[in-house]
């Protein structure tokens, strides 16, 4: 057991205020950039004239020019302020881990204190921002059922990251520590942090020089073969051919028609650059965040691991899958690629744009690493018999395959994917397959449904046609399947709510160490 876990009240990483004051001062750095536009583009598009409505004297070249030396000392005084406010803030942020709780207490002006039980956490995330990696730092966040519910250790040295990981998924999935082996592991710790603390500056450089350079996942965590990967080739094939490249490309292209073919050239260039910037850094992102892609299984359950310089890893112990879909896109049909999202039970409005990455838990792959992601996240599902209906769900869709699908009077509602358009009810999950120009799968456990609702409108009413949603937790996710023939809308609607209450009343996957 780590030393982190044993019940008193511990601090963050020393060097924290360090870390979340160098993020501040990039921050004061970019505001100076920004406000050096005209220099900047004097530089790099020279003879170009601005807009007087886009470019005045900027306020960071009138203080360059008359104000220099106050400045600075504003700026180093703010800066010295900033990491002195951090400075308090770790002082007063502490944390403890018992046997059932983890519980937070932060804030200097404003206390909060937060618990979180152990056996309802959805995740368990690790990453590793590349400021952060110099100090052998690493960020620890909890995801806990419900909104704005995660709780967030930045920062922890990389090895208690790991370990408290580790011992919190230990006592999540219900396994209790014996007192040996907790004395073990303590002794264990308190070597390696007597050890760290003698080292010196160049063995300090080597540890940290050895983990820049290891692999993403350690082969010890997983057997190869169930192990996923992402090739580079194939990432930066499936980002030029997404549908956010083509928009990309097309306001480009208007861009520079608009400016070779009117008067308000620079006009336009100035209005579109946050556009193009806006596309440009969400495609480079895609790219250098999906770098060393991993996805396997681990004793403690699925282990996504991404990113080149900053890192990021996440654990989803059994059972925390409430939806998983695999889309396709149009352009990727002839290579037959896929990506996979799963819906959790935890949410975090303040960072929306990690829990949409780290809900993307394939950003590309085959048909083959379709169906190995699907068994490694819902390992109790994808049997010999569930393949089949997948491997059924993921093809263009003909009928007799096992799907109960759109009558022929339900192609006014789905011009081209009546015949694809579809579900399959098994006593485990939901499967529902839609689209035939931008493909989708569906699954859904029935032991993870919140409720079933069947909806008819006036034209499907008309057409004897009504729609059926198979409620889940919020989530990229929709689970959703229309123009159903009535009786079999009630069907399914009827015989989902039936299998979901004996599911939940059979599952255990929560305490998946007591199986």
């Amino acid at each position: 057991m780590t030393q982190l876990a044993d019940g008193e009240w511990h601090r963050l990483h020393p060097a924290t205020p360090l870390l979340k004051g160098g993020i501040a001062f990039i921050a004061i750095l970019g505001v100076i950039i920004a406000n050096l536009r005209e220099r900047v583009l004097e530089i790099f598009v020279p003879g170009l004239e601005c807009p007087e409505e886009f470019c005045t004297e900027d306020p960071v070249s009138i203080i360059l020019d008359r104000y220099l030396v106050i400045g600075l000392l504003v700026a180093a005084g703010a800066l010295l302020l900033i990491i002195g406010l951090f400075w308090l803030s770790w002082r007063m942020h502490t944390f403890r881990v018992t046997e059932e709780i983890v519980e937070v207490r932060s804030g200097v002006v404003f206390r909060s204190h937060r618990k979180a039980r152990l056996d309802r956490v959805q995740g368990i995330n690790i990453s590793r921002p590349l400021f952060a990696r110099i100090f052998g730092a690493a960020k620890l966040e909890l995801s806990a059922a419900g909104s704005d519910a995660n709780m967030d250790l930045s920062y922890l040295t990389g090895a208690n990251a790991d370990g408290l990981r580790a011992e919190l998924l230990r006592r999540a999935s219900g396994i209790r520590s014996r007192e040996a082996e907790q004395g073990e592991s303590a002794a264990e710790g308190e070597a390696t942090a007597a050890q760290a603390s003698r080292a010196g500056i160049g063995e300090v450089a080597r540890q940290r020089l050895a983990e820049f350079t290891a692999p993403e996942l350690d082969p010890n965590l997983a057997p190869p073969q169930s192990v996923v990967t992402m090739s580079v080739g194939r990432l930066i094939g499936s980002t030029l051919l997404s549908t956010t490249m083509i928009f990309f490309v097309i306001t480009i292209v208007v861009m520079v028609v608009v400016m070779t073919t009117t008067d308000a050239g620079s006009w336009v260039f100035f209005a579109l650059i946050p556009t193009v910037f806006g596309f440009g850094s969400y495609l480079v992102n895609r790219v250098v965040k999906s770098l060393r892609y991993s996805i396997a299984s681990t004793a403690d359950g699925v282990r996504v691991g991404y990113g080149l310089l900053s890192t990021t890893n996440e654990t989803l112990p059994p059972g925390r899958s409430h939806a998983v879909q695999v889309n396709q896109d149009l352009l990727w049909r002839p290579a037959d690629w896929w990506t996979v999202q799963v819906n959790v039970a935890s949410q975090s409005v303040a960072q929306a744009t990690a829990a949409q990455q780290r809900s993307t838990i394939l950003p590309v792959g085959s048909r083959a690493d379709v169906l190995k992601v699907l068994e490694l996240v819902l390992p109790d599902l994808v049997t010999d018999e569930t393949r089949l209906l997948i491997e059924s769900g993921l093809a263009k869709g003909e009928g007799g395959d096992g799907f109960t699908t759109t009558p022929r009077r339900g192609a006014v509602l789905r011009w081209f994917s009546w015949r694809r358009n579809g579900f399959v009810l098994h006593p485990d999950a939901v499967i529902l397959r839609k689209g035939a120009i931008w493909r989708t799968l569906s699954v859904v456990p029935t032991a993870r449904t919140q409720s079933v609702a069947a909806h008819q409108g006036p034209l499907e009413r008309v057409l004897r046609l009504a729609h059926v949603r198979v409620h889940t937790v919020a989530g990229p996710v929709t689970a959703e399947i229309g123009a159903l023939d009535v009786a079999d809308a009630s069907a399914l609607f009827r015989d989902t709510a039936a299998a979901g209450v004996a599911a939940i009343r059979s599952d255990r996957s929560h305490r998946w160490g007591d199986r």
